[in-house]
């Protein structure tokens, strides 16, 4: 139920089961991480990630699910937090454009992209209360830490859910557009990042990384930039980007 296609320089990784609202199971995670890997072998310069039809992923797939055998840990542990982690890791700037059902494995999805933009009207939630089930994939962390406790809580304890343009508005993600335009803006923008210097541009993802992690306060983010600034002063890209600058031309990064 994974697609991948790579075209300038760009990978488009699909959930592809519009049907059941591209919920993943274990083998479909599995999919997914080996789309990931193969972009990756393929230096790919961006990476793009959507779901084919009207949600971008409901959650995980409970079709098949028996209440009395599951194993949830298994599927948390054992195939969810790889992949994301892979996901984060990334070699390259990623992407998400998401519609529609946002929710429970989706939303994780969308935590471990670097950049989301989502439909003015997609639905982001914890729908756990309906399921007797706890908010997984990261939804604590991402509610928690943009939207604070108490909010928090009353999307766990009410199942309410959020539009896309609430999301954005607290701070959730990264824009909030119209849905007939989403898909082919998200493009646009990834095919220009693409172009783009991506050590540097995965350099500040990796700072970000240790802003958010281990709460770095302004004096150590300082000098953890002045390090990496450091270090891809001496990349062809450095060079590159200072010598268009120079010559009043575009630069022309080979990532």
């Amino acid at each position: 139920m994974i697609d991948l296609t790579i075209s300038d320089g760009v990978a488009e990784v699909v959930l592809n089961a519009p049907k059941k609202l591209n919920a993943l199971d274990g083998s479909a995670l599995g999919e997914l991480g080996s789309a990931y890997d193969d972009a990756a072998a393929a230096g790919v310069r961006a990476l793009l990630l959507r779901g084919e039809g009207r949600s971008f992923c409901a959650g995980r797939d409970l079709s098949t699910v028996s209440p009395e055998h599951d194993d949830a840990r298994g599927y948390l542990v054992d195939d969810l937090l790889p992949l994301l982690q892979k996901m984060s890791d990334f070699p390259a700037p990623t992407f998400a454009a998401a519609q529609g059902a946002c929710l429970g494995v989706g939303l994780g999805l969308l935590v471990a992209t670097d950049v989301v933009y989502v439909a003015a009207d997609a639905k982001i939630g914890s729908p756990f209360a309906n399921l007797g089930a706890a908010l997984d994939s990261g939804g604590h962390w991402l509610f928690t830490e943009r939207l604070g406790p108490h909010r928090t809580l009353d999307l766990i304890y009410t199942a309410d859910l959020m539009t896309g343009a609430e999301a954005v508005a607290g701070g959730l993600f990264s824009r909030a557009l119209d849905p007939a335009d989403l898909l082919e803006s998200t493009r646009v923008t990834a095919v220009r990042v693409a172009a783009g210097p991506t050590q540097a541009f995965t350099a500040s993802r990796e700072l970000v990384a240790q802003i958010r992690d281990r709460r770095l306060g302004f004096w150590e983010a300082l000098e953890a930039e002045n390090t990496v600034q450091e270090k891809l002063s001496g990349t062809p890209d450095y060079a590159e980007g200072i010598n268009a600058f120079l010559g009043k031309r575009r630069p022309v990064f080979q990532g």
